[in-house]
């Protein structure tokens, strides 16, 4: 927590459900930390721990990205999503969000979805991406990481045209066949893989080629989409990549951010992942806003991830460091003048 600059880490267990959960509350200093509820079989604590501890971190940057007044916070919950879920553990988890008093706010994530929002719901108000107002935000963000997309190309390659270009997405849940069903509409060859072989199905009767989950990395394309789990870029999997972009919706792609600086030694221009996969957050945010969700105005923040994206490689051309390093200034920018601000005092 000192390390990463994180405010408050909470475990809860209920006997009744079996929940085992962690919220990691990174920063407060631009708002309440909003950020999903992950549902994985972690091995052990301290891997569960470590994500949620990542992940939290991460949203904080992705809020302050993309302009939204939120914190970073996030959550895990430690099961298999496909055999372990019930109405009893999310009511306990929602008990244990409310008992943070508004400091986190959840929504989903990997493994779980607006049905298990609305359970939540039920004990607390701090829940959002509700199956009747935002609903499912998978579609958004993939939209989000089109847009990036585009801008990449634009930088990379002089066209934000995915006609006669390939992509290669590795993961094929929610976000990432949204991801492939654009793309292929786009005009993009584009190559699927993921663990669950009826995904990739989905994803080939889609248009899409199917590629050996170990063969992914080995691909030759002009985009390479993680959209599964983080840490997929590195030490073993870069000399591998055969693209001249990394843009996708996965958190935490780098395992360390020294694989941003190896990327771009092997002249390979890295999307910073809480730019490109912004659009989800954007989306649930704006269910805060007073009057509530507003789909035209939440796709309409959601496109401008795009020039969001331009401007950050602007800074890391004039400041001569990676696109990873110039999207934390960027963040941290917006957050340091927040807390410079907070000066003032407002009487309520």
């Amino acid at each position: 927590m000192e390390k990463h600059g994180h405010e408050q880490v909470v475990f809860g267990y209920d006997r009744v459900s079996g929940l085992r959960a962690i919220i990691a509350v990174h920063d407060t200093t631009l708002g309440p930390g909003l950020g999903g509820t992950r549902m994985w079989p972690y091995r052990t604590e301290e891997e569960a721990l470590i994500d949620v501890l990542r992940l939290s971190r991460g949203m904080t940057y992705k809020n302050a990205a993309m302009g939204l007044n939120l914190g970073g916070g996030k959550a895990v919950i430690i099961g298999d999503s496909r055999k372990d879920k019930s109405e009893e553990m999310f009511r306990a988890f929602g008990k244990l969000v409310d008992s943070l008093g508004g400091r986190y706010i959840t929504a989903e994530d990997v493994g779980t979805n607006t049905e298990d929002m609305d359970i939540i719901r039920t004990q607390t108000t701090h829940a959002a991406g509700l199956a009747n107002t935002s609903g499912n935000p998978s579609p958004v963000t993939a939209f989000g990481v089109f847009r990036a997309m585009e801008a990449a190309l634009k930088t990379a390659l002089g066209s934000p045209s995915f006609k006669g270009r390939a992509a290669a997405v590795q993961g094929v849940g929610a976000v990432g066949f949204s991801l492939v069903q654009r793309l292929i509409a786009a005009g993009a060859k584009t190559y699927v893989t993921d663990i669950y072989p009826e995904k990739v199905q989905r994803a080939v009767e889609a248009g899409g080629l199917a590629v050996p989950a170990d063969r992914i990395f080995d691909q030759e394309c002009d985009v390479f989409a993680p959209c599964a789990l983080g840490a997929v870029i590195n030490d073993d999997t870069i000399p591998r990549l055969k693209c001249k972009i990394v843009c996708g919706a996965a958190n935490n792609q780098l395992l360390e951010q020294r694989h941003g600086e190896a990327l771009s030694a092997k002249g390979i221009l890295y999307v910073p992942d809480f730019i490109a996969n912004g659009g989800g957050v954007i989306n649930v945010a704006d269910e805060l806003l007073p009057g509530g969700y507003n789909e035209e105005r939440a796709l309409a923040r959601v496109f401008k991830i795009h020039d969001i994206l331009l401007r950050v490689l602007e800074i890391a051309k004039e400041k001569g460091i990676g696109p990873h390093e110039a999207a934390d200034l960027y963040a941290e920018e917006r957050i340091h003048k927040a807390l410079l601000q907070k000066r003032m005092f407002l009487p309520k």
